[in-house]
């Protein structure tokens, strides 16, 4: 059996079971934001917090940086099809940074797993969210479709419930997979 823990290029390698969990997970991402179930209501001006990117996140822990890309490329590529901002219209901004998401989540997963698995998911989920949320913001001030000032201050108020959430989320659904894997 494969596992997260594999190093160098069988990370960056096929196997059927990675191609059926990016699949599945990739679903997961198209249906929380078909269904508006991605989008969790928090006390912020902009009122949700979204969880579509925890499908790639949890890909990239679970199943090594192809699959969290994948997943990734699903979530960006929903997200332009569907955009209803023009910011989300133009695919630098929609598909670009969701691609780091899972690679990103796994990298610091692994960095910290050994130390404590937990702690690897938390982490995972955290910087899986930063790196959606400056990725998509950033490049959303430097195209010119928000001020600055307006991105930073959307990131922090946004980023920080969905970071908080995206950790527990990870952590309690990664380790229930992983719980169940080693059974």
């Amino acid at each position: 059996m494969q596992t997260n823990s594999e190093s160098g290029a069988g990370a960056w390698q096929f196997s059927t079971r990675k191609i059926v969990v990016a699949g599945m997970l990739g679903a997961v991402a198209i249906v929380l934001g078909a269904s508006g179930l991605g989008f969790i209501p928090v006390p912020t001006p902009a009122a949700h917090a979204t969880i579509m990117h925890v499908p790639a996140i949890l890909g990239g822990v679970l199943e090594g940086p192809l699959v969290g890309l994948l997943i990734g490329l699903i979530f960006g590529l929903f997200s332009f099809t569907r955009a209803t901002t023009p910011f989300f219209a133009d695919p630098t901004i929609a598909i670009l940074p969701r691609l780091f998401i899972g690679v990103a989540a796994y990298y610091i997963y692994r960095s910290l797993s050994s130390r404590s698995e937990n702690a690897g998911f938390m982490a995972a989920g955290a910087v899986g969210t930063l790196v959606n949320t400056v990725g998509v913001l950033g490049l959303t001030a430097l195209r010119g479709y928000l001020p600055t000032e307006a991105a930073l201050a959307t990131g922090v108020m946004q980023g920080i419930p969905e970071m908080i959430l995206a950790a527990l989320l990870t952590n309690l659904i990664a380790g229930a997979v992983r719980r169940y894997r080693s059974s």
